[in-house]
């Protein structure tokens, strides 16, 4: 079931329909990376001018810009869940509705959450990302801890917060935290490899565009699965509004 959702949201980020969603989430993406580059640069640079090193020692000023600088770079890869977080955020009702026209034609499609819901969402996704990986990025110095810390935080966060998107298109939010709690050990695996693709550079772009896609095959996948055993407990209806309240 995750193997089929992870080969067929690939396909879809490729495919026709949604590259223009791509593209404008790729661009998305690197634009916010580069103004928080620019933003945490100019902090340094202010700090770091006020310094009488920089003034006494201009050798070490230029040294401790370059040592900042690759920090910076560092600081970006751990910023990058968050601001994923957001390109989600602002993207996925566009691409899961794509998905569900061409991957389930016969089902009904979901509905879009409100503009005011979908952004308290994706800034309280982007929020929790931000607070774990900045507890992740204090790690960074222990070596073997540095690594998993970061990969099981994105895991989690990834696996939970782009399944409940996926999922509040056909129920409320509160079942959709409740299907994904019961099915915690495959959304797990799925957060696995989104933080897995967090990790390969220029790939990991396009992270939310593919956590969309992957999670909206899932959740697809384990309704219907629900349905075939005859469960009466919510998780087989695939037809049911989101409320929009």
């Amino acid at each position: 079931m995750l193997i089929a959702s992870v080969f067929a949201a690939a396909r879809q980020v490729l495919s026709p329909p949604m590259r223009r969603i791509l593209l404008k989430s790729l661009a998305l993406t690197a634009a916010l990376l580069a103004l928080v580059w620019l933003g945490l640069s100019t902090l340094f640079r202010q700090v770091l001018a006020g310094h009488p090193l920089s003034v006494d020692y201009p050798i070490l000023d230029g040294f401790a810009f370059f040592l900042a600088g690759a920090g910076l770079f560092i600081a970006l890869a751990y910023i990058l869940p968050a601001v994923a977080a957001l390109v989600a955020g602002y993207f996925a009702d566009d691409a899961a509705e794509i998905i569900e026209r061409t991957d389930f034609p016969s089902d009904p499609p979901g509905q879009a959450l409100s503009l005011g819901r979908a952004m308290i969402y994706g800034l309280r996704f982007a929020g929790l990302s931000l607070l774990v990986n900045a507890a992740a990025l204090i790690l960074f110095f222990i070596p073997g801890v540095n690594l998993v810390a970061f990969f099981a935080a994105n895991a989690y966060l990834l696996g939970r917060e782009y399944f409940e998107l996926a999922a509040g298109r056909f129920r409320p939010m509160a079942e959709a935290a409740q299907m994904r709690a019961h099915h915690r050990g495959v959304v797990l695996a799925a957060g696995c490899i989104l933080a897995a693709v967090m990790l390969i550079p220029v790939v990991n772009l396009a992270t939310p565009l593919f956590g969309i896609a992957l999670m909206v095959h899932l959740h697809k996948r384990l309704a219907r699965r629900a349905l075939a055993d005859g469960r009466t407990d919510g998780f087989a209806r695939t037809q049911m509004r989101a409320p929009s309240s």
